[in-house]
């Protein structure tokens, strides 16, 4: 089964889930894709969590107590959101591998680093091996492939980050996971009776944007 990870570096949510993708990633192959999520926001016409004021202060305290509850490091960066396309391609000039995603993900949640320049996240692209990382994230290649990422995210149908591909099923968030375990283990589930129902439900109404 083909399994893909569609994530971006602004979202405290895909730190939340990393661990378990990381840890699947283990058993079996997990391609490690990073997208922009603000393209999908304005593909779809949403507003990003942190767009809406009391969204955004219930979703930061909500990431707080999901952190804890799993015992997981949290501690956010300088500001939030920000630009995260330096460290999506700073991603895949380090080959968009496990080691490259976890130290990124732990620079900027883990240890609350600013990844939103290639200045902030010069100490962390040595590290990677990467020693010129101005030219590295410019690099033309580099540009092309976060596109293509973003590219393949819109024809499977991806509207959010974190999301686990299925074979083209999605599983959006971390706390779809288990979901995604389970489907994992028995895709007869996808096609059961009452899933084919919800799915299949007429709408009544649509609001008029």
């Amino acid at each position: 089964m083909s399994i893909v990870w569609y994530f971006d570096f602004i979202s405290p949510f895909a730190w939340l889930h990393w661990p378990k993708v990381k840890a699947l990633a283990a058993s079996q192959p997990v391609t490690l894709r990073p997208i922009v999520f603000a393209g999908l926001l304005d593909h779809y016409g949403h507003k990003g969590p942190a767009e809406i004021p009391s969204k955004r202060e219930f979703s930061y305290r909500y990431v707080v107590w999901r952190a804890q509850q799993a015992r997981q490091p949290l501690r956010f960066p300088p500001a939030h959101p920000f630009n995260p396309i330096a460290a999506l391609r700073l991603c895949i000039a380090a080959g968009s591998s496990v080691a490259a995603v976890d130290a990124i993900f732990e620079w900027i949640w883990a240890q609350g680093r600013a990844g939103d320049s290639a200045e902030a996240l010069a100490p962390l692209a040595a590290r990677l091996g990467i020693a010129d990382i101005a030219g590295a994230i410019a690099d033309p290649a580099v540009k092309a492939q976060l596109k293509a990422n973003y590219d393949a995210a819109l024809a499977e149908g991806v509207f959010g980050v974190p999301t686990l591909s299925l074979d083209g099923r999605l599983f959006w968030g971390d706390d779809a996971h288990a979901f995604a375990l389970a489907y994992l283990d028995n895709p007869a589930l996808w096609d059961a009776p009452e899933m084919q129902h919800v799915v299949s439900l007429p709408m009544a109404v649509a609001r008029r944007i």
